[in-house]
């Protein structure tokens, strides 16, 4: 007699559970960028309008030296008794001015360097060997102290505003140079390049039209971080005593200047430009983040 086993009955298979989807990258700046395009928006208008609105003369003596802030002078004045408001503000058209035109020369030149040396890196001849030693100076470049090639243009040329800006436009455009190379090098391989080519598109045409505009949104991403690092150098240039000459209100010889009050109590002919400073780079910062979230969108 054969035992028969009977199996045990099959519950079906539970249904799966919803799950909620996956929430992308949040669109649009937020609260936080709209907060740093209102206070780039302010800075913008105090670079242009700062000299209206300083209440005293930003190069003269008003007062007795080193007065604490008060009602009279907000920002009190310094060790020779020139007002620390007023030179604050003053101040923020001449870094700004600085900042914003090497990080345009640095981004306009450095695309350029880069879509040439990116182009014709694997070339042969003469016009490869340039590319590629192109490529091997912007490294060299990177690999000096920003300082030092900031020092040594402005001994070479003098200190005023435009060898400034060719100083930091030197020191700041292999960076962008060498992410355009890097879009280039990424590019220049593509199958619609070759189709452009044989429907007998010019090679600079083809450059402009089609590797260009595929190339270039990483510098331009980027222009906001040189700005906050020019302003930087800016001061970093005018602390070490090498920047514009005395009584030009500028930030970093403001703090320089400040740096023996403040060890003694008298912070505020130090502080105001340094806040200034701070907040100034503290935006370009923040709407560099707000940039690269939108780019994720």
């Amino acid at each position: 007699m054969t035992a028969t086993t009977t199996a045990p009955p099959q519950t079906p298979p539970s249904p799966p559970t919803p799950q909620a989807p996956r929430r992308g990258p949040r669109r649009g700046t937020g609260a936080g960028g709209w907060t740093a395009v209102a206070v780039l928006g302010l800075i913008l208008l105090t670079a242009v309008f700062g000299p209206w609105l300083a209440p005293y003369d930003p190069t003269g003596i008003v007062g007795p030296p080193s007065q604490p802030p008060s009602a009279a002078h907000w920002g009190g004045t310094d060790a020779t008794g020139m007002d620390v408001f007023s030179r604050t503000v003053a101040g923020t058209r001449i870094d700004v001015l600085i900042a914003v035109t090497s990080a345009v020369l640095a981004t306009a030149f450095g695309i350029a360097v880069g879509l040439a040396v990116g182009m014709n890196e694997a070339r042969r001849g003469p016009v490869g060997v340039l590319a590629r030693a192109g490529s091997r100076f912007l490294d060299l470049l990177e690999a000096v102290p920003v300082v030092i090639i900031g020092l040594v243009v402005v001994s070479f040329f003098g200190t005023n505003a435009l060898t400034m800006i060719i100083a930091l436009a030197v020191i700041l455009m292999p960076i962008q140079a060498r992410l355009t190379r890097s879009e280039v090098l990424r590019v220049r391989g593509d199958a619609y390049l070759d189709a452009a080519r044989q429907a007998g598109q010019h090679e600079l045409r083809v450059i402009v039209r089609h590797v260009l505009p595929n190339s270039v949104r990483p510098a331009l991403l980027n222009a906001s971080v040189i700005l906050g690092i020019s302003i930087v150098l800016t001061a970093a240039l005018g602390f070490l005593g090498v920047g514009l000459p005395p009584p030009t209100p500028e930030w970093g010889s403001m703090i320089a200047r400040g740096a023996g009050d403040a060890a003694v109590g008298k912070w505020w002919s130090a502080a105001f430009p340094a806040v200034a400073l701070c907040v100034t780079v503290a935006t370009a910062s923040v709407l560099t983040r707000r940039f690269a979230v939108l780019r994720t969108t």
